[in-house]
């Protein structure tokens, strides 16, 4: 038999529900740390750590949701005080941890910049025309991804190539070309990649990333701090029907 009546057994099946709601939004949230993550992974080399420890982040909070829902779900059915109390104090903590992770995202992608300017200085050193490497690689991918060349423009590689040959990958090789084919950094070579430097287009990128990372963390926490209010009711509403004393 139930103990809750009127609203707080209204409040108990919206806790309920809400409960199933936070079990998505748990496996958003791996969703979205994982996908995240992925996506720098393809950039390692060009990151810093810390773009890489709040996707990890995400996905641990996402299953540790999980995990909890069970004491949010049982506890609401069976009016179970120590499960709804214990589920509200994880979930505080969850929701603590959320907003710190959202607010991490949104620094990040203000640093953004500044760190990946210092990844790819230090990186650009590495580059060799004559033996193939991750960083070679990565360098040649990102010209070509976003149609670029050099940190800020193509002046960056006289300093690493001592002179006026660039990477074929920042310019666009010619449809039929047969033979050999090379890049100049020349004003008069309409093949160049049109977009500058990379560092604008690729932190961007990163940026809009860590920006995805910063919004789930917010609105969910958001969304749970209401779960924490439910739950807290609910747990008085028990302890006030069964007589229990001590906290709440």
């Amino acid at each position: 038999m139930s103990l809750l009546t009127g609203s707080a057994n209204a409040v108990k099946y919206t806790l309920f529900g809400f409960n199933l709601i936070f079990l998505i939004t748990g496996i958003i949230l791996i969703a979205v740390g994982a996908g995240v993550g992925a996506v720098y992974t393809g950039y390692e080399i060009f990151l810093a750590s810390k773009f890489f420890s709040i996707p990890t982040f995400l996905i641990v909070i996402g299953a540790f949701i999980i995990v909890i829902t069970f004491f949010g779900c049982w506890g609401a059915l069976k009016e179970n005080y120590c499960l709804i109390l214990s589920f509200s104090v994880m979930l505080f903590i969850i929701f603590i941890l959320e907003l710190a992770a959202g607010i991490s995202g949104y620094v990040l992608r203000s640093d953004a910049v500044s760190l990946i300017r210092t990844s790819l200085d230090e990186s650009m050193s590495s580059y060799k025309n004559t033996t193939q490497n991750p960083t070679t690689a990565l360098w040649d991918d990102m010209q070509r991804d976003f149609n670029c060349c050099g940190i800020d423009n193509s002046t960056d590689w006289q300093k690493v190539l001592n002179n006026t040959e660039l990477p074929l990958s920042c310019c666009k090789i010619p449809v039929g070309a047969i033979g050999t084919f090379s890049c100049m950094n020349d004003i008069n070579n309409v093949y160049l990649n049109e977009n500058g430097g990379c560092l604008s287009g690729f932190a961007d990128y990163i940026s809009a990333h860590a920006v995805s990372l910063g919004a789930a963390g917010v609105v969910i926490a958001v969304l749970q701090f209401f779960g924490v209010i439910f739950a807290c009711y609910i747990a008085r509403e028990i302890k006030i029907r069964n007589g229990i004393s001590g906290f709440m």
